[in-house]
């Protein structure tokens, strides 16, 4: 599987790769955290909203049970969930 050009060989080679990678998952995640703060609505209408926390908590917390295969394929979520979060702008 392939995302921008990379593989998962190459995110698992590649040390900048992940930090980047997973920095980014944990940008959404404490996004999301943060909204069900302050807009709990809302929040509730995001999909996932529960697994994308604490998938980030895994990844803040939990580093070396970190599964490179697990967080390499989620990269294939985030189309499904731009695109719900774009509904959400859009109503």
């Amino acid at each position: 599987m392939s995302s921008h050009g990379r593989t998962l060989v190459d995110y698992e080679s590649d040390a900048l790769l992940r930090s980047a990678v997973e920095r980014q998952f944990v940008i959404i995640g404490e996004a999301r955290s943060q909204l069900s703060r302050t807009d709990a609505e809302l929040a509730g209408r995001v999909p996932e909203l529960g697994e994308i926390i604490g998938f980030r908590n895994i990844l803040v917390h939990g580093y070396a049970i970190v599964d490179d295969e697990q967080v390499w394929h989620t990269i294939d979520d985030l189309a499904a969930l731009r695109a719900a979060l774009r509904g959400l702008v859009d109503d």
